[in-house]
This record gives C-alpha cells, sequence and structure tokens, in this order.
C-alpha cells in the first residue's frame, strides 16, 4: 500500500491595494435630515426661447400633445393663442384648432386665421414655396 504524504495546505497573502474604501449613499435616509450647513440653494437662469408664450408650434407630434399644450396656455390666464403651422402640417393645426373649441372649451372663438407662403432655400441651393398657416384662438 501507498504511504500518505502530509500534504500542509498554504494561504497565499494577496498584496493589500491602495483603493480607497468607498461607501455606499445610505438611501434610506429621509431628504429632511440634511445639516443646515449644505449648499445653498441657486436658482437657474430662465431658458430663453424664440417663441412667444401664446404660440403653440404644430410639427410632427401626436395632435393631442398640442391640444394640450394650447389648453395650457388658456389656463395660464392667457387670452389668445396662436397655432402655428407649415407645409403638411397645416392639417394638423386645423384638426388641433377644432378639437380645442368643440371639445375642451367651447368658449374659445376663432379669432383670424392668416395663411402665407414662405420661400425657403433646401440643401442643394433650389428654393421653393412652404405654405404657412397662423390660427388665432380667443377667449
Amino acid at each position: 500500500m501507498a504511504e500518505k504524504k502530509d500534504v500542509k495546505k498554504t494561504q497565499v497573502k494577496r498584496p493589500e491595494t491602495s483603493r480607497p474604501e468607498t461607501r455606499r449613499p445610505e438611501t434610506s435616509r429621509p431628504e429632511t435630515s440634511r445639516p443646515e450647513t449644505s449648499r445653498p440653494e441657486t436658482r437657474r437662469p430662465e431658458r430663453r426661447t424664440n417663441a412667444k408664450d401664446n404660440e403653440v408650434f404644430v410639427g410632427k407630434k401626436p395632435t393631442m400633445s398640442y391640444v394640450l399644450a394650447t389648453i395650457t396656455q388658456f389656463s395660464g390666464g392667457t387670452k389668445e393663442v396662436h397655432i402655428k403651422s407649415r407645409g403638411r402640417s397645416i392639417s394638423r393645426a386645423v384638426d388641433v384648432a377644432e378639437v380645442v373649441r368643440n371639445k375642451f372649451m367651447t368658449d374659445v372663438k376663432v379669432k383670424n386665421i392668416v395663411i402665407s407662403t414662405e420661400e425657403r432655400e433646401v440643401e442643394d441651393g433650389k428654393k421653393i414655396n412652404v405654405s404657412t398657416m397662423d390660427i388665432v384662438l380667443a377667449k
């Protein structure tokens, strides 16, 4: 029979890394427990846009998105809202105005409709005409 040999298991020591320990942020702590010495709240500057506050530009989104935007303008105290569109979006702008008038705000009337043509330059230098429409709804 073969003799049993004593085999010692040795532990290999791994070199210590110089990586600092990181703590996970506590998520269960409520927001109100912040110390008073935290940085003060700063106000963000208001975003500047080229659009007036009472304009809704109709594009490729669903009709109800623009209906909601128009109703929001009226709810904010605006007396009239301009629904502007161009090209293939003109039919969607008409739908927006009609849905607002007939379904949601029956006291709103069409004050004015302006149709015009813009001359646009395409990538290859050609000039094309694009129809535009501005529907003014008023309370």
